[in-house]
């Protein structure tokens, strides 16, 4: 089992080593799903969280308490290496630092923060504003002084490109690069020409945001590594599809008033208690309780 510091390190190779795919998770049971299935990343999503934590919508309503106890919780449960969106660092140059530190502390990776104003919305909403470009190299700088481990990552998002347009997204992306960022994240293109303009822009790894259903086209991983992106997370797959089959099961349950022949797959309920660690739990009373 890998301890922290070799979870980071190991990030860093595999993205060095190429593309890297990461499911969102956003809660307990999602985070112990997708740490079994040998990803080399885990992506926090910052809607998911907010969604599944307060059941609002993911636009600035989440504090940092919050969120940095969630990314704790999901860090503490899994081995794989976490990514952590941390929104606009929740407030200006001293609340950046405090949030990196928090992150850094609470087991995350990499810690990503966008350049919106605050209340920040979805990235694949409409009416995103974003702060001037002076305000977030200023936080993006906080953020490398106050890490102390150089291979927890920071990722610096723009979502300049819905309102602004492509030229501007890019402007503030070459602006964070210099600015110390270890990875770019260039939110919401809306078409694979625009996807390979940013490849071509930049030698920093970059990341691609797979929303289905959003504003960028989904594409398939050999051609994310193609147009020069090596980190791909998908934060909606897990919850879309939990939502789905929540929606099928509860109809059923409403309009036949029982679960037989339920409408959507079950997972097997004696499996799931391992999945959440009952066998430690009959462990541990063996050892103390019973022995």
């Amino acid at each position: 089992m890998q301890n922290l510091a070799q979870r980071r390190v190991a990030l860093k190779a595999a993205l060095e080593a190429g593309l890297v795919v990461a499911p969102g998770v956003f809660d307990g049971i999602s985070a112990r799903v997708a740490d079994r299935m040998g990803f080399c990343a885990l992506y926090m999503t910052g809607y998911g969280v907010v969604a599944s934590a307060l059941g609002l919508p993911d636009a600035g309503i989440a504090t940092y308490t919050e969120m940095a106890e969630r990314a704790r919780m999901i860090a503490g449960v899994t081995h794989t290496p976490l990514i952590a969106d941390a929104d606009t660092g929740y407030g200006g140059l001293l609340n950046v630092q405090y949030t990196v530190r928090g992150y850094e502390t609470a087991g995350v990776c990499a810690i990503q923060i966008e350049d919106q104003e605050f209340p920040k919305k979805c990235g694949h909403m409409l009416g995103r504003r974003v702060v001037p470009v002076e305000d977030m190299v200023a936080k993006l700088r906080v953020a490398v002084d106050a890490r102390s481990d150089p291979n927890f990552l920071i990722i610096a998002r723009t979502d300049a490109r819905t309102t602004l347009g492509l030229d501007e997204a890019l402007r503030r992306a070459e602006a964070y690069a210099r600015a110390g960022a270890d990875m770019l994240f260039v939110e919401s293109p809306e078409s694979v020409e625009e996807m390979e303009r940013i490849g071509r822009a930049f030698d920093l790894p970059l990341v691609a945001n797979m929303v289905e259903g959003g504003r960028t086209p989904i594409l398939s991983a050999p051609e994310l590594e193609r147009i020069g992106y090596r980190l791909a997370i998908h934060p909606g797959l897990g919850f879309l599809a939990a939502t789905a089959a929540m929606e099928k099961v509860f109809a059923g349950l409403k309009e036949r008033r029982s679960s037989i022949e339920p409408a959507a797959p079950l997972y097997d309920f004696q499996a799931m208690s391992r999945l959440m660690g009952f066998d430690e739990v009959s462990a541990f009373d063996r050892k103390y309780r019973d022995g």
